[in-house]
């Protein structure tokens, strides 16, 4: 199994919430035997959407390739103005190409939502995501982890408990499905 983390945040620290959370997750799907790369749309070198061009950025076909060969996804996002990213958003836009491709866009790929935000919102990023997972055709998982920010480190800054339990019930879900798992505390 091949799974992609896509980061959608700007941030290039290594100890920045988006590179934690997204660590975090593939040492999470490397036990479950889940081959994972983390797509950094920061590192990209992703352009503007623009549908009118004769060729297709290279950054744009690497991306799209990416993405579409993978079995499941985990979409990282911080909470900007009422969604995800706009960098985000602009990446996702790229899948269009695909549209003439024998399964196009992100056909029958689970994907795993997960946004943080300063306060209790989060949520509306995972709705934004959301719809945007199922307008490519993927299959989002019926559980996302909404982060408070506040609450997702320890004092080591280390994944605080309440939120490995909560990743781990996603990745659960992402890998085995409903019918696999071991516990559920929420």
């Amino acid at each position: 199994m091949k799974a992609l983390i896509f980061n959608g945040a700007l941030e290039r620290n290594p100890n920045a919430t988006a590179y934690k959370i997204a660590e975090y997750l593939q040492r999470i799907l490397s036990i479950e035997g889940v081959d994972t790369q983390v797509f950094h749309v920061a590192d990209s070198g992703i352009p503007l959407f623009d549908y009118s061009l004769k060729k297709t950025p290279q950054s744009v076909e690497i991306m799209n390739h990416a993405f579409r060969s993978v079995d499941m996804q985990i979409w990282l996002s911080p909470l900007y103005h009422g969604g995800m990213t706009g960098v985000m958003k602009n990446c996702l836009d790229w899948l269009e190409f695909s549209v003439k491709m024998p399964q196009p866009y992100l056909t029958g790929q689970r994907i795993g939502l997960v946004c943080w935000a300063d306060g209790v919102q989060a949520m509306q990023g995972i709705n934004a995501m959301d719809a945007v997972a199922k307008s490519l055709r993927a299959w989002t998982l019926p559980y996302a982890v909404p982060v408070q920010k506040i609450e997702l480190f320890d004092e080591q800054r280390e994944i605080a408990e309440k939120y490995q339990d909560r990743f781990g019930l996603l990745t659960q879900l992402l890998v085995h499905g409903p019918r696999k798992l071991t516990h559920i505390n929420e």
